[in-house]
């Protein structure tokens, strides 16, 4: 009996021998295992700072950055306004000694540049070439504003000392009115605008001729403007005068001393003054300002002045209309090669008073032709020729035989007067579209 109880006692010892021992292996197994993750959290919390420490390193270099960026764009700030002002400086000094050579300029031309160095080249030294001689110009202080930063016209530009160089920058971002239209259209409409107050508000100037840099001048260019300048002085009723004839292709033009009156505006090369601008500034076109001239509420009944044979030639293939029909409207345009002497012309016969009968008596000896081959009646009859048509599609439709301009804008057909279109036809005698109601507005019943 007590060797049993003896057995029972050495086992309940080893047992508890053995579950102490186990109870130990597990306390150490824990103790190592809560080690092991207390070392991962460890080696983690210093990653973490170690990560930390490099965000704030890498924060604090790039706040270093910024501050030096913010300094560097104050000091070209300042640099640009200091720069700004010497060229406002030059550009007064280089006008005032321009003007002074003359007391009182004919008007300021400005040729209006963007992106086309060797387009602005070919029409500056159109201009310089043998006739803006120191007579010139004293009467005519030539410009070119150029529209953004593009260095190679900068540069072209200012290469010329006969004349001085403005800039137009603007950085505000362009919104068209409808999908699909080109931005162009709306920057050079800005571009304009800012121009033309540069020369009538800050300059001073009480005429202003608009070139752009893809044009060439006739030898009679300036002589021409010069005549015409005293025709817009007198006469209110005219709102500008142009250098262009949108019919003037080679085949359509014979003498280059006959000037009309049109109530389409032309462009290309023409001339206005202040007060016409002081109107039109304040509500200038976001964009199309050419064709916005052309609406009745602006033009407001007003005519221009326009030449049989254009005093400008636009060779400007490549550009924002994307040479829009330029084989067919603008490379066969014919440029004066006649020196007119404008001095000695008597243009009394444009003023309001006397242009309507001075036309209507050249209407009323042409030859009415009627008929649908009239077209052809037309080219085998001598002297001038009136064909008389129903409405636009019927224009149109007699444009397109002769291969004039079709295109009409707020009712009115290019280059015409009262409604009448006029335009030679291969020889000198003269072909004139009448509108339905033309003969009346001229006074000619008995046609």
């Amino acid at each position: 009996m007590r060797k049993i109880r003896c057995d029972y006692r050495c086992l309940l010892l080893i047992a508890a021998v053995v579950a102490f021992f186990y109870i130990q292996m597990r306390l150490f197994a824990t103790q190592s295992e809560y080690a092991d993750r207390l070392a991962v959290a460890l080696e983690s919390e210093n990653h973490c700072t170690s990560q930390s420490r490099l965000l704030i390193d890498q924060i604090s270099i790039h706040q270093s950055n910024i501050v030096s960026l913010q300094e560097q764009n104050r000091r070209q700030a300042e640099e640009c306004r200091q720069l700004k002002a010497l060229l406002d400086d030059l550009e007064r000094k280089g006008v005032r000694k321009v003007v002074d050579k003359a007391q009182v300029p004919v008007a300021a031309v400005v040729i209006m540049a963007c992106n086309r160095a060797d387009y602005l080249q070919r029409t500056i030294e159109s201009i310089l070439n043998d006739r803006y001689q120191s007579s010139v110009a004293s009467k005519y202080p030539l410009f070119v504003s150029q529209d953004g930063s593009d260095p190679n016209v900068r540069s072209k530009a200012m290469s010329y000392d006969q004349l001085m160089y403005i800039q137009h920058l603007d950085s505000e971002p362009v919104q068209t009115e409808r999908p699909g239209e080109l931005i162009a259209y709306y920057k050079i409409a800005r571009h304009y605008k800012w121009a033309m107050d540069q020369l009538f508000y800050k300059h001073n100037f009480s005429r202003v001729i608009i070139l752009e840099d893809d044009m060439e001048i006739a030898p009679d260019f300036f002589d021409y403007f010069e005549a015409a300048a005293a025709l817009l002085e007198k006469d209110k009723s005219i709102m500008a005068v142009s250098s262009w004839n949108d019919n003037g292709q080679k085949q359509f033009v014979h003498d280059p001393y006959e000037l009309y009156r049109s109530d389409f505006f032309p462009g290309l090369g023409w001339m206005l003054t202040k007060s016409i601008w002081d109107e039109l500034s304040p509500k200038w076109p976001k964009a199309y300002w050419d064709d916005w001239l052309r609406l009745k509420e602006n033009h407001k009944g007003r005519q221009f002045i326009r030449p049989e044979v254009c005093r400008t030639y636009n060779f400007g293939e490549h550009g924002s209309s994307l040479g829009q029909f330029f084989q067919q409207y603008l490379q066969p345009i014919k440029l004066n090669n006649v020196k007119v002497d404008w001095k000695a012309k008597d243009l009394s016969y444009l003023t309001k008073d006397n242009y309507t009968k001075h036309f209507a008596n050249i209407v009323r000896k042409a030859k009415p032709v009627h008929g649908t081959d009239a077209v052809l009646k037309a080219y085998n009859i001598e002297g001038d020729v009136r064909i008389q048509y129903r409405d636009q599609p019927d224009f149109e439709w007699i444009a397109h035989q002769f291969g004039i301009f079709e295109e009409w804008k707020d009712g009115i057909p290019r280059t015409s007067f009262k409604g009448v279109v006029v335009f030679r036809y291969h020889t000198t005698r003269r072909i004139f579209l009448v509108g339905p109601d033309s003969l009346r507005q001229l006074g000619i019943e008995d046609a």
